[in-house]
Parts: C-alpha cells; sequence; structure tokens
C-alpha cells in the first residue's frame, strides 16, 4: 500500500454508520451567496451575504426584505466578501455584535477586518460602527481570509486569519498577522498576557502561528478555543490552537500542491510543530463549526463537533475524548449542499447555512 493509500484508510477508520436520523427543514431561503448566521435571542437569524448585506430572518422564518443598513464597505472578490457575524455575550443589553470582512485598500490589496457596532432597537440598522483590528499587510490576494469570530469567557476575541494564499510563508513568521489566530480586546487592544507581547519583531495580537485558511472556530463547553482550516488538496485539520503554538503551515502537511507535487519537503512532522487533532484526506473543505451542548438528539451527540462541507456537500459529525482522542466520526445528510455555516439555536437544535442554489437556512430536527 503507498504511503498515501495508507493516510486516506487512517484517516477513515472512525468512520460510522448514521446512528441518527435526521429531518430538514426549511427555515428561510432567497438568500445570495450566505456565508455566516447568528441566533438571536429572540429565535430569529442574522445572516450575513458575501457581497456585503447584513439581513435578518424573524422567529417565524420570514426574511425580512431590506438588508440592515450601515455595514461595512467590503471587498467582494475571489474568496472575500462580508464573513462572520458573531453576538456578543452580552447583546440582550448592549445589541452589540461583531462582523468580520475583508476590507478594499489601495492599489486592488484587501486584507482582514473586525468591526463592532450596535443593532438598532428596531434591527433596522447598525449604530456605532467602529473598526477594531485590520490584519497587516493587506496584499493582492483574493483568497484564504479566515474570518471566524469567538469571544472568549475572558470577554476577549479571537480571530481567524488566513495565510492569504500569496503569503503562506509568512504564516511562519511573527511580524505580520498572515495565518495566525489573533487575540485582542474588544477595543482591539492586545491583551498584556498574549504570548509574543514584549517580544522584538512580533505583533502582539499573536496568539498561535502557522495556520492556512480556518474557516470554523468556537469555545467549547469548557471554555477552550477549537479551529479547522482547508488544507491543500488534502490535509484539513482540526486543532485546539494553545498561545504561542506553531501549527506548522507551510512546513508540515497532509495535503499537496493542487494538481499534485509536494509542499516544501513534504514533511508531516517537525519538532516544535503542533500535529492536527483531526485530519482529512482527501479534503472535505470544511466550512461552519459547531458543538452540540444539548440533548435535542439524545445523549450519543451531546458534546459532538459539526462541521459544514463544501466540496462533498454533506455535514460531519466528530467526537473526541477529553484529552482529544477521536473517538466518532460520520457523514451525515448527503448531497444537503454546500454548507457554509453550522451553529446550534437558543432551542438547542441544529442549523446549517448552504450557499448552493437555492440557498437556505435549514433546521434538523431528530426524525421520528
Amino acid at each position: 500500500m503507498k504511503p498515501s493509500q495508507l493516510l486516506i484508510a487512517v484517516a477513515l477508520l472512525p468512520l460510522l454508520a448514521s446512528a441518527q436520523s435526521l429531518k430538514t427543514e426549511v427555515v428561510t431561503e432567497g438568500l445570495v451567496r450566505p456565508w455566516s448566521i447568528a441566533a438571536l435571542p429572540d429565535g430569529g437569524w442574522l445572516v450575513t451575504e458575501k457581497a456585503g448585506q447584513l439581513r435578518r430572518v424573524d422567529a417565524q422564518g420570514k426574511l425580512l426584505t431590506a438588508p440592515i443598513a450601515g455595514v461595512p464597505k467590503v471587498d467582494d472578490a475571489g474568496q472575500g466578501g462580508l464573513h462572520d457575524v458573531v453576538l456578543d455575550s452580552g447583546f440582550a443589553a448592549n445589541r452589540q455584535l461583531y462582523l468580520c470582512f475583508a476590507e478594499p485598500g489601495e492599489g486592488g490589496t484587501a486584507g482582514t477586518a473586525l468591526a463592532k457596532a450596535r443593532l438598532s432597537a428596531d434591527g433596522t440598522a447598525l449604530e456605532q460602527l467602529q473598526l477594531i483590528f485590520r490584519q497587516v499587510p493587506k496584499i493582492k490576494s483574493r483568497a484564504h481570509f479566515g474570518c471566524r469570530i469567538v469571544e472568549a469567557r475572558d470577554g476577549n476575541l479571537f480571530l481567524s486569519l488566513g495565510d492569504r494564499y500569496l503569503g503562506m510563508q509568512s504564516a511562519q513568521t511573527l511580524d505580520n498577522h498572515m495565518g495566525k489566530v489573533v487575540r485582542i480586546t474588544k477595543d482591539g487592544k492586545a491583551p498584556a498576557d498574549n504570548p509574543f507581547v514584549g517580544k522584538a519583531g512580533a505583533l502582539p495580537e499573536i496568539w498561535s502561528i502557522g495556520h492556512r485558511n480556518q474557516q470554523g472556530a468556537l469555545l467549547d463547553a469548557n471554555g477552550v478555543l477549537w479551529t479547522h482550516e482547508h488544507g491543500p488538496q488534502g490535509g484539513d485539520e482540526i486543532n485546539r490552537p494553545q498561545p504561542g503554538r506553531n501549527y506548522g503551515w507551510p512546513v508540515i502537511t497532509y495535503g499537496e500542491n493542487y494538481g499534485g507535487g509536494k509542499i516544501g519537503d513534504g514533511i508531516t512532522h517537525k519538532e516544535g510543530m503542533e500535529q492536527p487533532l483531526v485530519k482529512w484526506v482527501p479534503s472535505i473543505a470544511p466550512s461552519g463549526f459547531a458543538q452540540l451542548t444539548s440533548k435535542a438528539y439524545g445523549d450519543a451527540w451531546q458534546g459532538s463537533f459539526f462541521i459544514g462541507s463544501l466540496k462533498f456537500r454533506h455535514l460531519e459529525r466528530v467526537k473526541l475524548d477529553a484529552a482529544g482522542k477521536l473517538i466518532a466520526q460520520e457523514r451525515l445528510l448527503p448531497d444537503v449542499g454546500r454548507v457554509r455555516d453550522v451553529r446550534q439555536g437558543v432551542d438547542g437544535l441544529l442549523y446549517l447555512l448552504t450557499e448552493s442554489e437555492p440557498a437556505q437556512l435549514l433546521r434538523l430536527r431528530p426524525a421520528p
């Protein structure tokens, strides 16, 4: 057996037949290139559309006609546009939210940016919009923006940043934000206990390095940060980013160049670089990331992670033990569409955002 065949076999060993039948219900459709969803306390949803629209869906599933006003200008080109939307932990009282997007720059450049704003009382506009973070440098690339936001229990924000494709070597250096997880305050400052604060030549916002294109991030039930990222033609990963750690890209990877051929030295391990907790070979092209905390689907699924597959158009369930060892994995809802986001709703059920035509927000119920 060739090494590549062995890796595929190992990657698929935990794959199980689905122990759960699911019923999909359409919550709303009529969306155009949607990217992210955020559950509102009243049972409604906010939805970002890549071209730069922020939409609202009410608790009955009605898509409100007019987009929410006051969204910042985005660079809607290639993989760039309006990406993640996340509610502040105090949203019920302060109506604050966060938006991640591709910000246009001079001379055709672009970069990932993070803004905060307040949703107006009537839900029709953003108020007090403030840009709190910019990825540096901006470059002439329209790929690998990353752009997932997580609020930690201490109130600080994590933001996943892609390597921007043309800047992949920069994922290994500390003088830029390419291929990093950053950690900032809600005012955009670097917390004093960040791992590289005070290190010469290092940007103080950096939390971890060596990432490629992270389009999934969450805080688990224990308050721990998890991310997943796209590999190059294989080597998609789930990681648990720790402060100051190096996750290897592009020095180590389980993927290969598009069209074939090794990346760098073609190695998968190197001292001082972390191994992924889960990897996919071949790639599933993961996007969206949720941990099920409810018992809506039974005890067996509680605590599982759910990841959307853009490439294979399904929902992936992954469960790990306390040590991070993979104990269950299954593919659900074959050909449901290109799943861009996965979230748990206020009702404890899972919701999927598909970007295929027709783009839909779907609710998943256990089948009777």
